[in-house]
């Protein structure tokens, strides 16, 4: 039975906005911007280096910037080569064109997980990272789960944190649509940490000030679009089929990766292994740095 889409507020692409400040943390982050076409849109990459190392391709969630996982990215540089992608819709890389209305609602075209896993492939074979790791948050964790189980690249493995384990007939994404757009509208209006604090206030300060100047740049086609397609695609239609070695890290006191869908998931793919944060929701990173970042460090330790 599939399910039905809801109608999707779309935009045009100029209403996705970066300012000054915004654009001057990049002068801050010690990463080299390379750039990737996957059909017609570029997508934008941090490259963290060093250009021997063994390549993780990093994909952040539903309403984060490449930026925003500069924190995580700059502690993997003496273990790998961390490269953050720019979800298409956000940050510096493109929007797809507008998806097509059908029936009183949008369809996910262009925002769904096959269009974001080829961007997966686009990047891996543009910047010919060979072998490379997948890891992914939220959202990403779901795009590298069929980017991985799909198989167009060899990988050395991959690492999934709290990925969305909503779809057809399950419980709905904990976190709303209208909270997510009503975050965006925030930022466009000109948010600032303070009030960013008010819905993240276990976040680092830095991390709150970038999501308050970085927001802005996600497209809200995007953001309705991929929290649509939490409801109606299953991660579970991919993760049996993401190959060893992967590992599924998640936050024990996380809404959307529940002890019941950690078990499933475990029975799911009995070849993963499954990794609990104590004390982390699912801003796995953002809630608990230190747990999150030694246990995807070991992690990768294992995989490269």
């Amino acid at each position: 039975m599939t399910t039905p889409l809801p109608s999707i507020p779309t935009e045009p692409p100029t209403a996705r906005t970066m300012s000054q400040p915004a654009l001057a943390d990049l002068g801050a982050v010690p990463a080299v911007s390379r750039w990737v076409r996957s059909g017609p849109l570029r997508l934008h990459v941090l490259d963290y280096g060093p250009a021997d190392g063994v390549p993780v391709l990093i994909l952040p969630g539903i309403t984060s910037p490449a930026i925003t996982m500069d924190f995580v990215a700059r502690e993997l540089t003496d273990l790998v080569r961390p490269l953050v992608l720019d979800i298409r819709g956000r940050g510096l890389s493109d929007n797809p064109p507008e998806p097509i209305a059908a029936n009183g609602a949008v369809a996910l075209h262009g925002y769904d997980l096959a269009s974001y896993a080829a961007d997966v492939d686009a990047v891996v074979s543009g910047l010919q990272l060979e072998n490379p790791i997948l890891l992914g948050h939220s959202m990403g964790a779901r795009i590298a789960a069929l980017a991985a189980a799909t198989g167009h690249h060899e990988l050395r493995g991959a690492v999934l944190v709290d990925p969305p384990m909503s779809g057809p007939g399950r419980d709905p994404y904990p976190t709303t649509l209208e909270a997510f757009l009503r975050q965006l509208d925030q930022a466009r209006d000109g948010t600032n940490a303070d009030e960013v604090a008010q819905s993240w206030p276990r976040w680092p300060r830095r991390e709150q000030e970038l999501r308050a100047r970085w927001l802005s740049s996600c497209s809200r086609t995007a953001i309705a679009a991929t929290h649509a397609g939490f409801e109606s695609e299953d991660f579970f239609a991919h993760w049996p089929n993401v190959p060893a070695p992967a590992v599924l890290v998640y936050g024990a006191d996380s809404p959307v990766v529940t002890a019941a869908g950690a078990q499933e998931a475990a029975k799911a793919n009995p070849s993963a292994e499954l990794v609990e944060i104590p004390g982390a929701g699912h801003m796995v990173f953002w809630d608990e740095p230190n747990a999150s970042l030694a246990a995807v460090r070991a992690a990768l330790r294992k995989l490269s």
